[in-house]
């Protein structure tokens, strides 16, 4: 009787010259990118299929992940969007009512490369001590001297605009008859109605890398949503008469965009704005202040924000590896007003004379309660009070 042996032909690599020897799945390629961490214990598919993970290959300290499989529903966008994935098991049978493909089939059929049996919490800890590092996966059976060649060769992401890679290239409307945005339910309940609340706002959408939840989310807020790529002009919002503007999340480093801070840089003078993770990084170098490399980031569903106004605690899903600088922010005329209280970065500001605000983290992620959620309806209600003003 023979019996089957799998062989540890995979293999990611770092820049500090750690090698990491494990099982392939998914693609059989080679990639580099950033290596960044991800603590979250479901969501694995949110998390492959968001644009701001462009770039960069995850690790997840959850120990097993697949356990429920893949399905189109949960795509934050048109299939994943990481370098490569690295797991510590993978779930050999995905078991869920609504699985369509398992997690392997699904990353090989998307061309993204998968390891896993490899100490990922060994990876975590370096990540945590020495930052964030450059990293090399491979599938393909390279040799672990190649692999750290390629991780030290590859380009850092201080720098990169890789919005262009993942924003939409044409203008379109975001689900305009309500039934994509209808709310989960498993009662087979009719929420339609939900969706189109009586007041209802024309909103130009900034897609610097967004994932469909938040627009879903804005939907079911009385919103209408018209999506413009990240490189409009400000003569291509105003041909859409918005009564707002939103500004997505999305990959990259928020300094290298200088096209969108000078857009916003005029629009947040005509339009009530709500701009969330890399959208709140834009809109800090709009105002004029800076953003900065944070060692290793924050990504998961589980950080602590604090509303310094409402003295409100918030658990929250974030994912962004740069940060706004408070000093600039409180010099340029903003009110810091929400802080991570892990490290007490920037988690949250809003101007004083105008009707704009931001976030550091995806109010529409529900990791676990909906803690985040009212700012859906705060920024409806924002508008309806600002087209109120404009009347009288």
């Amino acid at each position: 009787m023979s019996i089957f042996k799998r062989e540890r032909t995979a293999v990611i690599a770092l820049e500090d010259g750690s090698v990491f020897r494990g099982f392939p799945f998914g693609a059989q390629t080679t990639v580099v990118g950033e290596g960044v961490f991800n603590t979250g214990m479901t969501g694995y598919q949110e998390t492959l299929s968001d644009p701001s993970y462009f770039g960069q290959i995850v690790t997840m300290t959850s120990p097993q992940i697949g356990n429920y499989g893949t399905n189109p529903s949960d795509e934050e966008s048109d299939g994943p969007k990481v370098s490569g994935f690295v797991i510590r098991d993978l779930s050999p049978v995905p078991s869920n009512w609504r699985s369509t493909d398992s997690l392997s089939d699904y990353l090989e059929k998307n061309g993204v490369p998968g390891i896993e049996g490899v100490d990922t919490r060994a990876i975590t800890k370096k990540m945590r001590t020495a930052g964030s590092l450059k990293a090399c996966l491979s599938t393909e059976g390279i040799s672990d001297e190649e692999a750290v060649k390629k991780a030290r060769d590859s380009d850092s992401i201080v720098g990169q605009d890789y919005v262009k890679e993942v924003s939409c290239s044409e203008p379109f409307f975001f689900d305009q008859g309500g039934e994509q945005s209808i709310p989960f339910t498993v009662t087979g309940t009719n929420l339609k109605d939900a969706v189109t609340p009586k007041d209802t706002h024309r909103l130009v959408a900034f897609d610097f890398g967004a994932k469909k939840a938040i627009f879903k989310n804005l939907r079911q807020n009385g919103f209408e949503v018209i999506v413009l790529p990240a490189v409009a002009s400000v003569e291509q919002v105003k041909s859409h008469s918005p009564d707002a503007i939103f500004l997505s999340n999305g990959p990259g480093d928020p300094s290298a965009l200088s096209y969108a801070h000078e857009t916003i840089r005029v629009l947040l003078n005509e339009y009530p704005i709500f701009g969330i993770c890399l959208g709140h990084q834009i809109l800090t170098h709009a105002i004029g202040a800076s953003t900065y490399k944070l060692k290793f980031g924050h990504r998961g569903a589980n950080q602590p924000v604090r509303n310094e106004e409402t003295g409100k605690v918030s658990i929250t899903s974030q994912n962004h590896g740069f940060a706004a600088e408070k000093e600039g922010l409180e010099a340029c005329g903003a009110i810091v007003n929400e802080y991570n209280l892990n490290d007490q970065t920037v988690s949250g500001m809003r101007l004083a004379d105008k009707p704009v605000f931001s976030v550091q983290y995806h109010p529409e992620a529900a990791p676990g309660p909906n803690d985040a959620r009212h700012l859906f309806e705060s920024f409806h209600q924002l508008v309806s009070d600002s087209k109120a003003h404009n009347l009288d």
